[in-house]
């Protein structure tokens, strides 16, 4: 069934926007969750956005839905690094927004609302990302256009659904010899081809990868793979297979970079049709606890778990637990 839900559009940078999900005739609200989908996810493709919008409706928190260059179609010429870039640029649009709201009502320097990053499937990988890596990134504009802008501190952090593209893709290949061919055709071109070359479009559906999508050498290798566990790529974070060490230099820098001020959630999906067939999701969430406390206790035991029964996307089971878990955590925030 469609659903629809009145709110504000922000244009937050050029060319990129974000959806704030808003009643009408309801006062700015101080504090704010920013949502970030996966591959091929926009405005209302994710089924329980729209359920915590109406779960916040009586709190002092908005959601705000953002749409980066790599929404839709865009994932396939993106990366996690642009991706970052935008988000941090979302951040600070959202953070200036509610400081003049508070300004304005208060007549003098409006306190700073609370700020929650949360990301979905790939969504997920950018809110690691995120937090772990460089800041500012190194400049590399003949890559992707980033520009090495500092991004700003967050107050907490959510991954819903964190599983391994690369071991979704090899999942797809297993057993097709069209599949294995058009897989190892696709790691010799991205190997052998420019950064911004587009893969043979005929060949990435044959591997798991949204189909008729352009997508660029560097992202199919990012996203496949092809030489982990040894050296993974930047989207490989969440492989069963990573080593510690792997692990130390992703969950284990969260503490360590200084941009998150409070804990960091991790909901991962108790059904999820991407994740490796009989992964142990709680010895797996065991190992990215051990490795994100390590660095500096941020790993928030309260509201992260397996969602019981929930697909990827939380379609129908397992919703009234994620809103549950994600209310307690905005709560203590």
């Amino acid at each position: 069934m469609a659903l629809s839900y009145p709110g504000t559009l922000h244009n937050y940078a050029p060319h990129l926007v974000t959806f704030e999900f808003s009643l009408p005739n309801i006062a700015t609200k101080p504090h704010s969750l920013l949502f970030v989908g996966g591959l091929t996810d926009g405005l209302c493709t994710v089924p329980y956005v729209h359920e915590i919008a109406k779960a916040l409706e009586r709190t002092e928190w908005s959601i705000f839905q953002l749409l980066l260059s790599s929404s839709y179609g865009g994932w396939g010429i993106g990366s996690l690094d642009q991706d970052i870039e935008e988000i941090g640029q979302c951040v600070e649009y959202v953070r200036k927004l509610k400081q003049n709201f508070t300004s304005t009502v208060a007549g003098a320097a409006g306190a700073a609302g609370k700020i929650v990053i949360m990301g979905h499937s790939t969504g997920s990988q950018d809110v690691l990302h995120y937090l772990h890596s460089p800041n500012p990134l190194p400049r590399n504009p003949d890559v992707d256009g980033v520009r090495g802008l500092v991004r700003p501190v967050v107050d907490g952090a959510i991954m819903q659904a964190p599983v391994s593209d690369r071991q979704a893709v090899l999942s797809v290949i297993q057993g097709s010899s069209k599949s294995r061919e058009a897989y190892e055709r696709l790691v010799e071109f991205s190997r052998s081809q420019p950064a911004r070359s587009i893969c043979p479009i005929e060949l990435t559906g044959l591997v798991g990868l949204p189909p008729d999508t352009p997508v660029s050498a560097r992202r199919f290798w990012s996203l496949a793979s092809p030489e982990s566990p040894e050296r993974p790529a930047e989207d490989d974070l969440f492989s069963t297979d990573l080593t510690d060490e792997r692990l130390d230099e992703t969950f284990g820098r969260v503490a360590k970079s200084g941009l998150l001020r409070r804990t960091l959630v991790v909901m991962y999906s108790g059904s999820d049709e991407y994740a490796p067939d009989g992964v142990d999701k709680e010895a797996l969430m065991a190992r990215w606890r051990r490795a994100t406390n390590a660095g500096g206790h941020t790993w928030d035991d309260e509201a992260s778990g397996v969602i019981p029964g929930a697909s990827h996307n939380v379609r129908n089971e397992g919703q009234a637990w994620l809103i549950d878990h994600l209310i307690n955590y905005l709560n203590r925030i």
